[in-house]
């Protein structure tokens, strides 16, 4: 079972259980809740916190936990109603709100309730994670001369050099002076579009993309344009009218295993896109996300646009985060020209610096024999993962139409029956016990159709796969 699934089934026993005790009473010891509920000491000093943080227990070092005395006094209740016009005065100036709608991106990074499947999860589940070479990395990384000291504001020299032989290969077209080190992808995006584009300014985007993009361009102002893809990626026709029509001088685009649709851009496209976008003398955002997510049959992977751009149009965006832990926030943000002291200023100001142990362990983690095996192993099981789940939903979900099978990511994206409420059947999957994303948020503008991205990176194994599915044909035939 997960460890987070275990945390939240003893603090719901825990919790239940409370009323056995007077307000003050002492709770058993950790040891005897080990032993009571078989768990690991792990688990019972997380549900324990959890307890602590919602104030139904109290914790005192040395003497164990106790039930909370309930609070005699109620807190006064203010009014906050004077925020609703402090937060609009965006409109009342007549620029573009600047709301932000996270809901599209906690659908990946929420829990979901013990018991249920999780096919909405954006990272490797735990068993797949490589937790003993973090663990290493970690330790190594803490007693290498100065780690506890501050690093250069644009990262480790060595770590930016890694990712440049990474990005530009053995030809070296990136070199580590065009490389800046940022806390992960999305932070590594958000200081992208923030450089690039004024608040209210349009934005080219694939459609659909990553929900965390949109929400991105939306909370800094900007106007979000869709430029449709197909199984061979974003369609040059297309992305050269959208330049036209809006004027906008940004294209953001993930060429590799795309979020949603696992597209790969086609050869014969990447130069058209490059040149499309210089001529529009506009810069291309590539989200290189999941480049050591491939699966063993996939081939030879396509060069990142970066490799081909001598001119400066493309800022390239790549990350650890994915192929390691969702706590591993390391990322490269590649880009030439004068564009990247502006990226380096924004970064400074925002967060000074990536933490320099964090960076030491990164360097210490690639730099080890247990790298290539971790990125074999994931290639093998995320490959045996997608034909698992491709080979339940062929056989007991036919009306789900699955026009893509992607060689690398963590994902498939089916096209519901014409009709389909989407919510409706989200809900039904949730009470079935399966988590599932719905495809609405992954379009800036009204979708095609509706559809339904599966994770099968974040489950336990094959089993879990088999189950999920049968649960979702559960809720299928209850919606559909």
């Amino acid at each position: 079972m997960q460890e987070r699934s275990s945390v939240d089934e003893l603090a719901e026993r825990l919790r239940s259980e409370l009323n056995r005790y007077s307000p003050g009473g002492k709770l058993p010891s950790s040891r005897a809740l080990v032993e009571r509920y078989r768990v690991s000491p792990v688990t019972v000093s997380r549900a324990l916190a959890q307890l602590a943080a919602e104030g139904l227990v109290v914790t005192r070092p040395g003497a164990g936990a106790f039930r909370a005395r309930p609070r005699t006094t109620t807190a006064p209740v203010g009014d906050t109603s004077w925020q609703e016009v402090a937060l609009s005065a965006d409109a009342a100036a007549d620029l573009v709100p600047r709301s932000v709608d996270a809901s599209g991106v906690l659908v990946s990074l929420a829990a979901p309730p013990p018991g249920v499947i999780e096919f909405t999860g954006g990272y490797l589940h735990p068993s797949l994670q490589p937790e003993q070479a973090l663990a290493a990395a970690l330790s190594r990384a803490a007693r290498r001369p100065g780690a506890w000291g501050r690093p250069p504001m644009e990262g480790l020299t060595e770590l930016r050099e890694w990712f440049a032989r990474g990005i530009g290969g053995v030809g070296g077209s990136v070199t580590a002076a065009e490389v800046l080190i940022a806390a992960g992808g999305q932070s590594a995006l958000t200081i992208a579009l923030r450089a690039l584009a004024p608040p209210g300014a349009p934005v080219l985007v694939e459609s659909p993309t990553y929900p965390g993009m949109l929400a991105i361009a939306r909370a800094a102002g900007l106007r979000s344009v869709p430029v449709p893809v197909d199984a061979d990626g974003v369609k040059p026709e297309l992305l050269a009218d959208a330049f036209r029509a809006t004027g906008a001088r940004v294209f953001i685009c993930q060429p590799l295993f795309q979020n949603p649709t696992g597209a790969v851009l086609a050869p014969e496209r990447r130069g058209e896109v490059l040149r499309i976008a210089r001529e529009a003398g506009a810069f291309i955002v590539e989200d290189d996300f999941v480049r050591r997510l491939v699966h063993e049959d996939a081939g030879a992977l396509p060069r990142p646009l970066a490799a081909e751009d001598a001119d400066g149009v493309v800022v390239h965006v790549c990350s650890l985060t994915k192929a390691t832990s969702p706590s591993f926030r390391v990322c490269a943000l590649v880009a030439r020209g004068p564009v990247l002291e502006r990226l380096r200023a924004i970064q400074v100001v925002d967060t000074f610096f990536v933490p320099r142990p964090l960076q030491e362990a990164a360097l210490e983690l690639v730099g080890s024999p247990a790298w290539p095996r971790h990125l074999r192993a994931i290639s093998t099981d995320l490959k045996t993962r997608r034909d698992t789940m491709t080979a339940a939903l062929r056989l007991h979900l036919p009306e789900l139409a699955l026009p893509h099978v992607p060689s690398g990511g963590y994902h498939l994206w089916l096209r519901l029956p014409d009709g389909t409420n989407e919510a409706a059947l989200t809900a039904a999957a949730l009470r079935a016990g399966v988590a599932i994303t719905p495809g609405r948020p992954y379009f800036s503008a009204e979708p095609p159709a509706g559809h339904v991205r599966l994770s099968f990176a974040a489950v336990a194994g094959e089993g879990e796969i088999a189950e999920g599915v049968r649960r979702l044909r559960q809720a299928c035939d209850e919606v559909l």
